[in-house]
């Protein structure tokens, strides 16, 4: 069996059914080896960048991994955004990249990068935690199951293997091929010593669960769900993790941090708070309200990580607990500890303020459109499981304090490096991966400048995804700031009125514009029942500011260093 063909029974394996690739001379032989009736499904992007934010989607959709494969060179240079997006949230990536025959290597071949020539084997190592080259095929085998248990060991990275033309083709005899043991999948390491020391801290009143990414799978979700309403224990997540703990739970406290919500910040900063458990985040400046010292338990900081490293021990009643967050949660409820009945009352006295900042705004009938009028009415029409990817801009603000979510998994966001345009690529990569439930990307106009044309891969393959544009001729977020300083900083962030739904249809996909937001609901509802890949230009205004009062606040008080 050749090793290209060898790469597919892995895949395979590995239960990982599309790959996302852009076809190119230095991978000519792979193009016989993928195909929907071998296992592997190819998905053509319009460029290395978006085959590679794809595969990321796909990837934290799916709960796997994600697959990208290009050319070496300059197709391995357009996919290091997307790798230092996914390596910034812990999303596991395998780039595969083709090479000029060993034997041509440094000879002045056409799209030459292997070691002696461009070297973009080392340019990749800083976007990946792991970047070899195989040039003896009787190393295939070792690197190549490297590389997997690599990316799938915490903390989770992207990975890269530069295979050479004439590797690609070389025929390997006898090689075992063996799936990957569970555990990379599911860790269930804890320190029970730790988790132990933390018993008595589960009685307390005024306690808070802060669920970050180390909790967010299924298992994790439905252990912290029972936990949470065996002890009346609220609990908030990070915007990362937003849907790991259903919305409309009364337990619920929503999102901390940017884009927070008022009762998760009315909790966690509260004066008299005892307890705050974070699970699996480590409380970088959004998560922790730009390093807010009024995030300040007064008896215990108890941080759970299955990689310590992540941790961030700054506060001085911090206990630390290594091991998988699943595990310590299903752990704590073996203890039988008896519920607090203070709590409930405690949280009930959070839950008499709204819950959102400026709520009035979701129901606005100005024209141009409030994004928040936006969201409240997609959130209305789309089904209550439907996958969410948000890009980066200011609708990320709206989407996160305004939009409701219900499952793990179900809002996807590249929220540490925020690429513009990523959720326009790695919807193609959610959606493929969660093919049942229905899947949403909310972009903007500049997020659609850079990665609108991948828009052509979704109805290319005829993959049902609602795109909705906020179009507000502006790079918003940007625009917000600029026109305090100036009408020249200004004018540098505004974008002319495209008619981004003429471009859906003339891209194979089906679009129509919205000005009137009292059309919303309509549209919407056109969008979800068509079944293949919709656009929706929202003609919203720039002028709007995003419901983010207290972060803005957090960073005028203070920072890290002080």
């Amino acid at each position: 069996m050749k090793i290209k063909e060898i790469i597919r029974e892995i895949l395979k394996q590995e239960s990982i059914d599309h790959i996302f690739l852009i076809p190119g001379g230095l991978i000519d032989p792979f193009l016989t080896v993928f195909d929907p009736l071998t296992g592997v499904r190819p998905i053509v992007a319009a460029q290395e960048g978006g085959a590679a934010y794809m595969a990321d989607g796909y990837a934290r959709a799916s709960r796997k991994f994600g697959v990208c494969l290009c050319i070496g060179g300059p197709g391995a240079t357009n996919t290091a955004t997307a790798l230092l997006a996914a390596k910034s949230d812990l999303s596991p990536l395998l780039l595969l990249t083709g090479e000029v025959s060993t034997a041509m290597e440094g000879l002045g071949m056409f799209q030459d990068a292997s070691l002696i020539s461009l070297d973009d084997f080392d340019l990749l190592k800083p976007a990946t935690k792991f970047s070899a080259i195989i040039e003896n095929p009787l190393l295939f085998h070792h690197h190549f199951q490297k590389a997997l248990r690599t990316m799938l060991t915490p903390p989770k990275s992207p990975v890269h293997i530069c295979l050479p033309q004439d590797i690609q083709e070389t025929d390997l005899a006898e090689i075992s091929l063996s799936p990957l043991d569970k555990a990379y999948y599911e860790s269930t390491a804890l320190d029970a010593n730790s988790a132990d020391l933390c018993i008595e801290d589960f009685r307390e009143t005024q306690l808070v669960i802060l669920a970050g990414d180390g909790i967010n799978t299924p298992q994790g979700a439905q252990a912290l769900l029972h936990l949470s309403q065996t002890l009346d224990i609220p609990v908030a997540t990070t915007l990362r993790t937003k849907g790991v703990f259903p919305e409309d739970h009364p337990l619920s406290l929503g999102v901390f941090g940017y884009a927070g919500t008022a009762h998760a910040t009315q909790a966690l900063l509260h004066e008299h708070l005892d307890v705050l458990i974070v699970l699996g985040s480590s409380l970088n400046q959004r998560d922790s309200m730009d390093w807010t010292r009024k995030l300040s338990p007064s008896k215990r900081f108890i941080q759970v990580d299955i990689d310590l490293d992540a941790c961030n021990p700054s506060h001085p009643r911090t206990h630390l607990v290594q091991g998988d967050c699943a595990t310590f949660i299903n752990y704590i409820a073996t203890k039988k500890i008896q519920p607090n009945p203070a709590r409930r009352a405690w949280l009930q006295q959070i839950k008499q303020k709204p819950r959102f900042y400026d709520a009035l705004n979701q129901t606005s009938n100005k024209a141009p459109i409030h994004p928040a009028r936006v969201v409240h009415d997609l959130r209305k029409i789309a089904p209550r499981d439907t996958v969410l990817v948000v890009d980066s801009g200011a609708h990320r603000a709206f989407c996160g304090h305004y939009w409701a979510a219900y499952h793990p998994g179900e809002y996807l966001s590249a929220t540490n490096l925020g690429p513009m345009g990523w959720a326009i690529a790695a919807g193609i990569g959610a959606k493929l991966a969660q093919p049942t439930k229905p899947c949403c990307v909310v972009t903007g106009d500049g997020c659609m400048l850079m990665q609108g044309m991948e828009i052509q891969t979704a109805a290319k393959y005829k993959i049902p995804i609602v795109y909705v544009v906020i179009n507000n001729q502006a790079l918003g977020n940007v625009y917000l700031r600029a026109k305090k300083e100036s009408i020249a900083a200004m004018q540098l962030t505004e974008i002319p009125n495209h008619d981004w739904a003429a471009l859906a249809r003339a891209l194979g996909a089906q679009g129509e514009r919205v000005k009137d937001p009292s059309m919303l609901g309509e549209a919407f509802t056109r969008a979800f029942a068509s079944n293949t890949t919709y656009l929706v230009d929202v003609q919203c205004g720039k002028d709007f500011s995003t419901p983010i009062e207290p972060f803005s606040d957090a960073q005028k008080t203070g920072n890290y260093h002080d």
